[in-house]
């Protein structure tokens, strides 16, 4: 083993111990290892970060950034060991992240979607997806939450969902309704029907057994989303797999909202079932919601309509 993949092999080892999960980190990092093992480079410097990180050539600059800010981070971390590794500085290929606008699914949207894998080719297809899109519109689980959720970590007996090791290394255990328990009870019938012998022990499998890819979840979730007629809303805001998370605790504090229940005491219960490290992140979900923000002006207007 060379010297870098060795150092490569600590730092991942490192970071992980702090809680990063760093898949793509790994995946680029060794990309670049290549990179440098071909052009005859020992050790890491600006110049071959940067024609790296600039590859292929006409790529979007935000993800020229990203590749440079993966090897900045090793290059730091060689540095303190070898002050012979440059490391390029944060100037360098410069880009700010900018969050999208959230796409808020209504009801009939959901609906729509769930309906529209009835497109798909095969059976396990079908009942994959719908399952799958139906849980993570009633959870608020994260899409690499779902996928990698094992048949153990479902207890239909209880209705309870264990996430392991998500971000950060945090697990929490998630109390299910009783529809999505039969649904998953439904599922499981029909997937050991139709695939008797999966080769993997993820709770959601593909037609070969094995657990499903992000990129192939992803690429069918926009299949779906065109055969059910969704539009983007803006330039800004289109259907995505992550909205569905997104909408889920809008609509959980709407739900609150129109009880008339206490929206605060309420709000880390919410920031806890979705795995949330710190609140903020919480209330960031809530802050593009129109619907929201009408209501807590509603509810402030009748406090202020009670006092002298």
């Amino acid at each position: 083993m060379s010297p870098l993949r060795q150092a490569l092999d600590d730092y991942l080892t490192m970071r992980r111990r702090l809680g990063y999960k760093l898949e793509r980190a790994e995946k680029l990092l060794a990309q670049f290892l290549v990179y440098l093992d071909e052009v005859g480079a020992d050790h890491v410097t600006v110049e071959h970060a940067l024609a790296w990180a600039r590859l292929p050539a006409d790529s979007d600059p935000s993800w020229w950034s990203f590749r440079l800010s993966v090897v900045r981070g090793f290059a730091a971390y060689l540095h303190a060991l070898d002050p012979a590794a440059e490391v390029p500085a944060a100037e360098l290929l410069p880009w700010r992240r900018r969050r999208a606008t959230p796409y808020l699914y209504t009801d009939a949207e959901i609906a729509a979607l769930l309906a529209a894998c009835a497109s798909l080719r095969f059976p396990l297809r079908v009942t994959t997806y719908r399952t799958l899109l139906g849980l993570l519109a009633v959870s608020g689980l994260r899409v690499g939450e779902a996928i990698r959720l094992d048949r153990g970590d479902l207890d239909l007996d209880r209705g309870l969902l264990l996430v392991r090791d998500s971000k950060f290394g945090k697990s929490r255990e998630l109390p299910l309704h009783a529809t999505a328990v039969r649904a998953l009870r439904t599922y499981l019938r029909r997937r050991q029907r139709l695939q008797p012998g999966p080769q993997a022990e993820a709770l959601f499998v593909s037609l070969a057994g094995t657990r499903l890819r992000y990129s192939n979840v992803n690429w069918t979730f926009l299949r779906l989303v065109r055969r059910a007629g969704l539009e983007p809303r803006s330039a800004t805001c289109r259907p995505r797999l992550h909205d569905l998370r997104h909408s889920f605790a809008v609509r959980t504090v709407l739900d609150a909202y129109r009880a008339d229940s206490d929206v605060q005491a309420r709000l880390p219960l919410l920031s806890t079932y979705l795995g949330h490290v710190d609140p903020a992140a919480t209330y960031w979900y809530l802050s593009a919601a129109p619907e929201l923000l009408a209501l807590a002006g509603q509810r402030l207007e009748r406090y202020l309509e009670t006092r002298p």
